[in-house]
């Protein structure tokens, strides 16, 4: 007992990194000593749930070629810094099958029309890029990481528009595009690069035809699994691959999920659902992605794709990434009756407010998009400028860590693969928070500030607890 009649709490043993908008980048933060009644989290390990499946970034043709471009120290300096252990230690990425719109231009891996066997099927277009790209990134990993591959659209030849852009797979290629993914899974391990899993197509919305795409129902790409890719996978000795369906719009999940689960067999081949993040701006839409988890509980449900979208990157301007001044698509293009939908933004925020949402909502990956673009947002064939985490401006060989990419470390450092998400209480609603037990036993908490105040708060587990200040403007990742 004190001398106030109060008993002491045991002291938890924690370590404290912060990034902020008053210049903190991952730096060390010093426990308070006053035990002043305030903010409590409480941590509940023995209340578990889904299981990291990991974080990153994707690899893409134009962040490949922005990376080519500069110098060799450079270069390394930032793949060291995405795949390290004392970086990022990204542990899932994804990459494109065939031409996106971060590629320099249209290509395929099937470039003979009515080559039904894909006789002259060829990589060599990724070999002066991403695969360097990726070997690199091996090579860096301790932990190494799994590739989701995803195709924008099959080859224009087969498919009923004959084009790189909308269009549907023709019935008549449907085994031959199922063939083109063991293909690919088969020509990247020749490069001594893993496959760990597909999905099925990018977007099968579309995207107003401005870009790659190729369309699917959610009846059509089932289809398209069941009886096609998934028992193709399957025979070529592939059955561990992971499928993934749908691909876009949180909104669209019930719909799709509905059909993707509805029984034995159209579930199946089916490892899971990926989803991204481009439907609104402010809103997790934790209600859907409960709606996903609840119709295939035992299945995956990664993010694998989100940015800062329609926006030219700030160069070394750290106070834009903090600042409401990023547009998503919707700012331009959404009808008026939407426009509420997509507000200016803090860069930041989305990124903080996203990915613990998803973590408090059965989401077990999360993927940004490109890893570096140049200083334009690009290169991007269609123009379609976007922010990176990493900025680089190669004709002056300079490079620019946004403050995005310290708000991704603070989850894919230390939150990583097998890792259970638990439950925690906070009892100030404007903090957002998100834990997980790491395989090695340590717990790992990421809280989000977006208040301009400082708060002091108690982080409690099992009866100990210590007294913590997070900045106003700030994530902090606190691991115990």
């Amino acid at each position: 007992m004190s001398a106030s009649g109060c008993h002491r709490t045991a002291r938890l043993d924690v370590k404290v990194v912060e990034t902020s908008a008053g210049g903190n980048k991952l730096t060390p933060v010093a426990v308070l000593s006053s035990a002043k009644p305030g903010i409590r989290i409480v941590l509940h390990p023995e209340k578990q749930y889904q299981t990291i499946t990991g974080f990153g970034g994707s690899f893409t043709e134009s962040s490949a070629n922005v990376l080519n471009r500069l110098s060799k120290e450079n270069r390394n300096k930032i793949l060291e810094a995405y795949f390290s252990k004392e970086g990022a230690n990204y542990s899932l990425c994804r990459t494109h099958m065939n031409s996106c719109d971060f590629s320099l231009g249209h290509y395929c891996y099937a470039s003979v029309e009515d080559d039904m066997m894909l006789d002259h099927f060829s990589i060599d277009e990724d070999k002066d890029d991403l695969i360097p790209m990726i070997k690199d990134a091996m090579n860096i990993s301790e932990d190494g990481f799994r590739i989701i591959a995803s195709p924008w659209t099959a080859p224009p030849w087969m498919k009923d528009n004959h084009d790189w852009m909308g269009g549907r797979l023709l019935p008549g290629f449907y085994d031959t595009w199922a063939m083109f993914y063991s293909k690919y899974a088969d020509a990247y391990n020749s490069e001594g690069i893993t496959i760990w899993g597909f999905t099925v197509v990018n977007e099968p919305h579309g995207n107003g035809d401005n870009w790659e795409s190729m369309l699917f129902t959610p009846e059509e790409m089932t289809a398209f699994v069941q009886h096609h890719l998934g028992p193709k996978l399957e025979a070529d000795g592939k059955s561990d691959m992971v499928i993934l369906g749908y691909d876009q719009n949180r909104a669209g999940l019930k719909e799709w999920v509905d059909v993707m689960y509805s029984d034995d067999a159209s579930s199946k081949y089916y490892s899971g659902t990926a989803i991204h993040w481009y439907e609104s701006t402010y809103e997790i839409f934790g209600q859907d992605l409960q709606y996903a988890h609840q119709k295939a509980p035992d299945k995956y449900l990664i993010q694998t794709e989100g940015c800062v979208d329609s926006e030219v990157p700030r160069w070394k301007d750290d106070s834009w990434y903090w600042s409401k001044e990023a547009t998503d698509w919707g700012w331009d293009w959404a009808p008026e009756k939407d426009k509420y939908l997509h507000p200016k933004y803090v860069p930041v925020f989305r990124y903080a407010r996203d990915i613990i949402g998803c973590l408090n909502n059965w989401v077990d990956g999360w993927i940004d998009w490109n890893m570096v673009l140049d200083k334009q947002g690009g290169p991007n064939w269609f123009k379609n400028w976007c922010v990176a985490p990493v900025i680089v401006d190669p004709e002056n060989d300079e490079v620019y860590f946004t403050p995005l990419y310290y708000t991704m470390v603070h989850f894919s450092k230390f939150m990583r693969p097998g890792a259970k998400s638990i439950e925690v209480v906070c009892s100030d609603n404007d903090l957002m928070v998100a834990a997980v037990l790491n395989p090695d036993k340590t717990i790992a908490a990421v809280i989000f500030n977006p208040g301009e105040e400082a708060k002091d708060f108690e982080i409690e587990l099992n009866g100990q607890s210590t007294r913590v200040q997070i900045s106003g403007l700030a994530i902090q990742t606190i691991v115990i």
